[in-house]
Parts: C-alpha cells; structure tokens; sequence
C-alpha cells in the first residue's frame, strides 16, 4: 500500500516536471526566436521565378548563398544578391549547387556560405538555455528543502525519527539533577504501563518542559527518556519550523503530529522551543506572523489529542521568560521540570560520569574537586575532564593527574594561559599589588570564601593576574555584611594601586563596575538601604524580539534617583575605607608577599595562608601611605570627614548570591 502510494507520487511528480519543461521550452522559443537582422531588413524580397528571370537576363551583379545545408541538394538556401541597378534583392530557392553554376555562367560573382550543422545538434544548442534554467530551478528548490526529500515537499517537518537506533543513553548516564530524573520517570512509566495510570483515571501529561541554564543537561535528559521507555523518538529543533514561505511552519507542525500518531506510544522532543513559542504581539510593530501561525498550530496539536493518545512532547528552552503563556498552562505543558546548576554532591556525580573510561591517578579526588568548581554545570565540567586529557597527552603522560585537572579549572573558569604576553617590569609590578591587594583583604574579612590561587600570568583575552576564591560549601543566601565584603574585595585592588605608586590603573574597571552593580542592586532591588527602606525600585521591562534589559521603567522620581546614587556612592566609600584601612596596617607584609608573588608568578592558597599567619603575632603597623616617589603622606582631611558620616550597614539575609568567583 505504502509502494503504491510512493508511485502514485513519483508519477504526479514526473507529470508536474514535463508539463514546467514544456511551459519554459514554449516560452523561450515564443521570446528568443531571432528577428530579422538590420543588415536583411535593407534587401527586397522578390519571388523566385522573378529572381530567375532576372539571372537568365544578365542582370544580376552579385550573388550570395546563404543557410545551405548538407541534408540534400535540394534543400532549400537563402539567396540574397545585388541587381546592375544598385537594387538588393533576396528570395528562397531549391538546388543550390544548380543555381550557382547558372549565376557562374553568367559571370555573376557567386559567394557561397559553409554548410550549417545537423538539424539534431541544431535543435540541441537551442535547448541547452532552456535545460540550464531548468537545472538551476530544481537545484534551488531541492537545496533550499533541505535535499532528499523532494522538491515539492515543503510542508514536511525535518524531525528525525528513531525506531531501531534511538539513543542509547539512559537515567545511569544523567546525574546531578536527580528530582528531574524522578519527574521524567513517570511519564515513562506511562508510556510502558498506561493502565496502571488509567484505572485510577489519571491523563497522560500532554507536553513536559524542560527549564534551566544552558548546559545543565536538558538535552541529555531528553535522550535519555527516549532510551528509558523504549519508544518511537522524534527529535527537533524550534527553529526548523519557521522558513522563507509563509504557512511552512504551521504545515510542519500538522505534519509531525500526523507522522507521531502513526507510532503511538512515542515521544516527540523539541530543542529550542523559544523559537517558536515567543510571546505572541511582542516587539516593535508586532509580532511575526509566520511565528504566530506556527505557535497556534502548536497549541492546537497540544490541546488536540484524545484521551487514548500516548504522545507526549518534551521541550526544552533556558528562556522560559519569553514563552507565550497559552503555552505554559495545564493541557498543553501540564509539567515543568526546572534543571537547575548542580550542588556541590551534584558536580561530583557528574565528574565520575564523565571520568568513566579514562585512566586517573590515585591522587585525584572527585569531591575537592566538585568543591573548587562552584556555579559549574554538566558541560564546564565536561569541558573541564576534556581539557585535563588533552593536557596529559600533551605531557606525554599515561594517566590524568591533580595537577591537570586544577589546571582543567582554571582554563575553563579563565582560560588559558598567555605567556607569550610580553609585560614590563613596572605593570607586572602593578599588577601583584592589585592580586595581593585582593587576596590580603579576602583573607582578613570575617565568612569571605578562602583564597585558592593567586596568580599573575595572565589568562583568556582580558584577565592580566586574577585572585582565585572558593567557597568551601555552596551558599544560596548573602547578607548584607556578605556583600559589603564582597564589595570591599572588589575595590581592595585599586586601593592597592593608590596606596603604593600614589597613582591608579585603568586595570580595576571591571571591579568597579562589578561594585557598583551589587551596591545599585543592594539598593533598588534588596531594600538595603535604611533612607530608602524596604522597597523595590525600578522595573525592568525585557523587550522578546530585542533583547534583554534593553530598558527600565523608572517608578520613582527624581529625588528618589538622587537619594539611590548618594547610597549607592556611600556603600562604595565604605568599602573603600575598610580596604584601605586593612592594606595600610599590614603595608610590609604586602610588601615582602609581592616580592615572593613577582619570583615565582604564582601562589597557592596555602603558601598564601602561612605567609598571612607568620606575621600574625606581630602588631599593626601604623597606617602609613606612600606615594610613588616614597615619601608618606597623611590621609587627606576630606576622606576622613567622609569617613566618619557613612551610615552603620547592619546584618540582612538575601536570596540572590552575584556570580562572581575572581577577583582580577
């Protein structure tokens, strides 16, 4: 039935083909035929008894024949000429060879043509523009589709659907996210047992979502429900859907649920869904048409099925934000699974997954590790594993090592080394106070994550020395004093550079600005600021089709604007002071640490610590600042008046933790 099917097309196919070949070879003959040329318009036609008579009288002067052939003698030519009297004639004869023996007898002067080419060749050199464009059409039309699948086909979905070969990833190779492996196990357990869910008269979930961060393992999860229930899988991306012709993506949205039903139970996975699922009306002018039609299709099919359907669409988007919310209620996506950023237990699971088949030392330990990478998902720590192997190999060694797999960290959290940047003397100089201007102050406020590494080879595009702190648990809460640490950190590397060369570098700007971010949001968004109390001011208003925070809506006045900027600027002085204040009392340890740090490049957290805890016992030096030429001089009058009228910050928690790690 299917091969009849097939046939039945082909011939429709082939008949369309003929009846376009047709058309195009009419059209081409109908507006390329040639015209007369300028130089055949100037001649008279005369009729050929008359030109023979004319010949038999003596009265032709010049005779040319023209279009002659070798098929026959007597074939017809062109015979065009000029009379004694100046006249120009043309006519058609039979018999050239005839003719021109006549005219020679004559003593006309005969000019004769070379014989044209066969009547085939003819006839195909004519064609060959015709078979070009014709060539060039279906090539296009066959490459814009995709090729393969016909050239009419345009209301086929690109799905991929696999039976025998579906993915053979399963729930073992999926970890840290194991409250999503639990969602995703009952609707397999549907698809494998319906009635255990029928008789208590449960429905079948009609679309699962997918949500979370990119790299947490959506995807992954995906393919591993596939191989879990053993069904018919098809697999998607949002964006093939939409295409240059308008009504394609809606077809294709018919066309795949027709293709799942044939094979129920199965699944039907969609990557990306976003590109299709956007809020409906959004951006400027409107919303795209061929977008909304394709999303209303896409809530009609969801909405559509019987109760006895057992497919089930899983999709998958980090940007649930900018999802249409028709899309999200019960009866179209009835569950959504949140795949979050995996926790400390999380990312040592999911390190022994990916170190499954490699060779280890005995030295290297999953759980220190998992500990040093905090904010990491499953594809950093993929990377991470991938970066350490190709390290050992080029080390020319057998077995992954500690040593690679720190290095590992630091490429994937930084980037890689860039030691062929040359850098003088006087900023690599610099650049040590700024790193252990950082690290000091870290070390010495109370709860700041303990410092890892410091060091001053520079690394990715940007990073010329970094200060590496990681915390030894994953915290999702911050206090106020948490931040106004956090805060203090930031600024304690420009406070280095001020204290010791009199002088700063542009090479705090990305402290600043990370300062500044978390002081505003203390603020505006987290009610730390005892003048402006506990209100949320400012909304952001995210355009879909124009990106994020493109604007924000400002529901406070001008005052208000002003009272949030002396706050803000009022956090910042006092973290700057407190920075300034701790660099000043340990000015020789920082001293005698930067001279170690300028000899070897680089110091662990340990070396760090014991240098920090020698110098423990020993009093607080007087705050003494030196500028470049080395000469002291006295915290001017101003800052310590402005010192002494910041406000008192007390203790809040919060539930937003900034995602900062370095502090470079």
């Amino acid at each position: 039935m299917k091969g009849d099917v097939n046939l039945g097309r082909i011939v429709k196919n082939l008949g369309l083909y003929l009846i376009l070949i047709l058309l195009v070879v009419t059209l081409v003959n109908t507006f390329l035929t040639p015209e007369e040329t300028p130089v055949q318009q100037q001649y008279d036609e005369i009729a050929y008894s008359e030109f023979l008579s004319e010949l038999d009288a003596g009265h032709v002067a010049i005779l040319q024949i023209r279009n002659n052939t070798q098929s026959s003698e007597s074939s017809s030519a062109l015979l065009q000429g000029e009379l004694q009297s100046g006249r120009r004639f043309l006519t058609y004869g039979i018999n050239a060879a005839e003719i021109a023996e006549r005219a020679a007898q004559k003593g006309v002067t005969v000019t004769v043509e070379a014989p044209q080419k066969t009547s085939w060749t003819s006839l195909l050199t004519s064609l060959i523009p015709t078979l070009l464009l014709i060539g060039v059409w279906i090539y296009f039309m066959y490459t814009m589709q995709g090729g393969g699948r016909g050239v009419m086909s345009f209301a086929k979905s690109n799905a991929k659907l696999f039976l025998d070969n579906r993915p053979k990833v399963t729930f073992n190779d999926v970890a840290g996210c194991e409250e999503s492996k639990e969602e995703l196990q009952e609707v397999i357990e549907f698809l494998k047992e319906p009635e255990k869910f029928t008789k208590l008269g449960a429905k079948v979930p009609r679309g699962v979502l997918l949500l979370g961060p990119p790299g947490t393992g959506k995807t992954l999860l995906a393919r591993a429900a596939a191989g879990e229930a053993d069904v018919p899988f098809f697999c998607a991306s949002g964006s093939d859907f939409v295409e240059m012709f308008v009504g394609v993506g809606a077809a294709r949205v018919r066309d795949l649920f027709d293709q799942a039903k044939k094979y129920q139970p199965c699944l039907i996975f969609v990557d990306e869904i976003d590109a299709v699922g956007r809020h409906r009306g959004a951006g400027l002018g409107g919303g795209h048409d061929e977008r909304e039609q394709t999303l209303n299709q896409l809530l009609v099919e969801l909405d559509g099925f019987d109760d006895t359907s057992s497919t089930i669409l899983i999709a998958a988007t980090n940007r649930p934000d900018i999802l249409d919310p028709a899309l999200l209620r019960p009866g179209r996506f009835d569950r959504h699974i949140t795949v979050d950023r995996p926790d400390v237990k999380g990312r040592e699971e999911i390190l022994k997954v990916h170190m499954r088949g490699k060779e280890f030392d005995n030295d290297v330990n999953t759980n220190i590790l998992a500990r040093r990478t905090p904010g990491l998902v499953g594809a950093d720590l993929e990377n991470l594993i991938n970066e350490a192997a190709l390290l050992t190999a080029r080390h020319n060694k057998d077995k992954i090592g500690m040593a690679e797999l720190e290095e590992g960290i630091e490429r994937v959290m930084a980037g890689p080394e860039r030691k062929s940047r040359l850098i003088n003397d006087k900023e690599k100089k610099i650049i040590a106070y700024h790193e252990i201007g950082h690290a000091m102050v870290a070390r010495v406020l109370p709860d700041s994550d303990p410092v890892h590494k410091i060091s001053i080879i520079p690394r990715g595009h940007a990073a010329l020395g970094y200060t590496l702190q990681v915390p030894e648990e994953d915290r999702f809460l911050m206090s106020r004093s948490d931040l106004l640490n956090r805060i203090t950190i930031l600024l304690s590397g420009r406070t280095a550079e001020e204290l010791v060369f009199g002088d700063v570098t542009s090479g705090a700007a990305n402290d600043l600005e990370r300062a500044t971010r978390i002081a505003r949001q203390m603020v505006t968004e987290l009610g730390m600021s005892d003048k402006l109390g506990l209100v949320k001011l400012g909304n952001k208003r995210e355009e879909i089709f124009l990106g994020r925070d493109i604007s924000e809506d400002r529901n406070y006045s001008e005052e208000v604007a002003s009272e949030i900027d002396k706050e803000v600027k009022a956090i910042i002085d006092k973290c700057y002071f407190n920075a300034r204040e701790i660099l000043s009392e340990r000015r020789t340890l920082m001293d005698k640490i930067v001279k170690i740090l300028l000899e070897r490049e680089v110091l662990d957290g340990d070396e760090f610590a014991k240098l920090m805890d020698g110098d423990s016992d020993s009093k607080p030096e007087e705050p003494a600042k030196v500028n470049s030429a080395g000469a002291e001089s006295a915290e001017p009058e101003e800052l310590k008046e402005l010192k002494d009228n910041l406000p008192d910050l007390p203790d809040v928690r919060i539930d937003k933790l900034p995602d900062d790690k370095f502090m470079a």
